[in-house]
């Protein structure tokens, strides 16, 4: 009888500890979670876009020998603009580099009275420029802040027109003038591959001696013109490549 009663009560014990045993066992090592992962926007790589915006080229006229010397005076030659631009970035840390070529056509017309010449219209038409520029930036993820420098070429045309009738008195030839660039730029990625700015621009063009013939084809004027751009554009680019990159 005392056998059975300790076979019985070491059963007993023997139920009561299985299954916290079997607990102990099927319990999981604590691992520790992964770190996150921060996406962050990449601006390296080839761009294409689009631009749109206002400008304003002001012109200073002055009248060389063989004719009379001195001053004519100044216009602002002012409107709308529209073009493209393609370029390279690479990103090192927060420092953006680039390169980037810009052509535009534009409609910048102006004219003022001559100081010189009373009962003439001097007036200038920037038709296109171009840009030719390195880039310097920092960008802050998805917003990138840049200054740019570098070459820039304009196609302008002068007239001398008269201020009674408004008919032409001489013209030039198409002017191809070159000169520099600096400017300034904020822009934002809001889509993968897709980034949205603003720009301004201020181009220092050289000076140059136009000369000026009549219908006929003769001679009659020559002025020394001074000439700097303002420009403000608004830009649409898209960047081939990986929008983004994964940063511990």
């Amino acid at each position: 009888m005392k056998k059975v009663l300790l076979v019985t009560a070491s059963l007993i014990a023997l139920a009561a500890v299985t299954p916290a045993s079997a607990a102990d066992l099927a319990a999981r090592p604590y691992t520790k979670a992964p770190p996150m992962v921060a996406a962050v926007y990449d601006w390296t790589g080839f761009y294409i876009g689009v631009n749109g915006g206002w400008g304003s080229s002001r012109s200073s006229w002055n009248s060389v020998a063989p004719f009379l010397v001195g001053g004519e005076g100044s216009h602002d030659a002012d409107g709308g603009t529209v073009g493209g631009q393609i370029g390279y970035r690479w990103q090192s840390g927060g420092w953006v580099f680039g390169l980037e070529a810009q052509g535009n056509w534009a409609d910048f017309k102006g004219s003022n009275n001559s100081l010189l010449f009373p009962g003439f219209v001097n007036t200038s038409k920037t038709e296109a420029f171009g840009l030719f520029t390195g880039q310097i930036g920092y960008a802050w993820n998805t917003t990138l802040l840049y200054f740019k420098g570098g070459a820039a070429v304009t196609s302008d045309k002068h007239r001398i027109n008269s201020a009674a009738t408004g008919a032409l008195f001489a013209s030039s030839n198409d002017d191809t003038n070159w000169g520099g660039t600096v400017g300034v730029g904020l822009e934002w990625a809001f889509a993968p591959g897709w980034s949205a700015g603003v720009e301004y621009d201020h181009l220092f063009m050289q000076d140059r001696t136009v000369n000026f013939t009549s219908p006929a084809g003769a001679l009659v004027a020559s002025d020394r013109i001074n000439q700097d751009v303002d420009l403000v554009t608004v830009r649409l680019n898209y960047k081939f490549g990986g929008p983004v990159v994964a940063r511990y």
